[in-house]
């Protein structure tokens, strides 16, 4: 299979790092299926790419519910062919100190994260054995290592390196990769939501976690579409099990 007939799909594609990674696979020459828990959302990214003259789908999907997946997953493999490459970024945060978390705020989150990145994986992985080859990338995040108000998001992110290695172990023999990229400070609306759920200003929030990066500089959603589209190419498949902290240095 040509590298311009593969099939991608991106959740949580609807709006930052999701949408980056999108348009950055069908700049590659992919076409791309956007899934989003709302389809109507992913519309602006999929006019995005086909304005670029890249071929997209939007589709509305819970990735926390193995019917809805099949289901998107299946609409994926009938309108745009057998999906071989996979990009588990759909993510929700529901912050909070350990003493005011709810068990709602914990299981939506793991629920996201980590059920529907295994969900994903483990529907997709069919069209990707039979191909004999195959790229799944998680996003975990430098709060892996730990993040205060975040054990729910932390453990999930934590859970997703797991899950990695152990893909990559079961996969391997099949042709197929899986990498996880864990970025620090990325500029999305998610972490400007975090900014104001601390009361501080957006901008002085920035600009005071770039001093603490090694770069002097926050992340945009580019630089991680830029890994993703390495990791999920021809040539990195000698690459697998890892875990990559794109944060701008070698910290969080």
């Amino acid at each position: 299979m040509s590298t311009d007939t593969r099939v991608a799909i991106v959740t949580g594609g609807a709006r930052g790092i999701g949408a980056a990674v999108a348009q950055r696979l069908a700049k590659d020459g992919k076409s791309v299926a956007v899934v989003d828990l709302d389809e109507g959302s992913c519309e602006d990214t999929v006019k995005a790419i086909v304005a670029d003259g890249g071929k997209a789908i939007a589709v509305g999907a819970d990735v926390s519910s193995a019917a809805a997946v099949q289901a998107a997953v299946d609409r994926v493999a009938e309108e745009l062919g057998g999906p071989t490459i996979l990009i588990n970024n759909a993510g929700v945060t529901k912050d909070n100190l350990l003493f005011k978390m709810t068990e709602e705020d914990w299981d939506i989150v793991m629920g996201v994260h980590l059920k529907g990145s295994f969900l994903m994986a483990r529907a997709a992985q069919a069209h990707m054995t039979k191909a004999k080859w195959g790229r799944i990338v998680n996003l975990s995040s430098t709060a892996a290592l730990g993040n205060r108000g975040q054990s729910n998001y932390s453990t999930a992110k934590a859970g997703l390196q797991g899950l990695t290695k152990t893909l990559a172990i079961e996969l391997g023999q099949f042709g197929v990769t899986a990498n996880a990229i864990a970025p620090g400070f990325i500029a999305t609306e998610m972490t400007k939501a975090t900014a104001e759920r601390i009361g501080v200003d957006w901008e002085e929030f920035k600009a005071g976690s770039a001093k603490a990066i090694p770069v002097r500089r926050v992340g945009v959603p580019e630089d991680i579409a830029a890994l993703a589209s390495f990791l999920v190419g021809e040539e990195s498949g000698f690459i697998s099990g890892q875990v990559i902290y794109a944060a701008g240095g070698p910290k969080a």
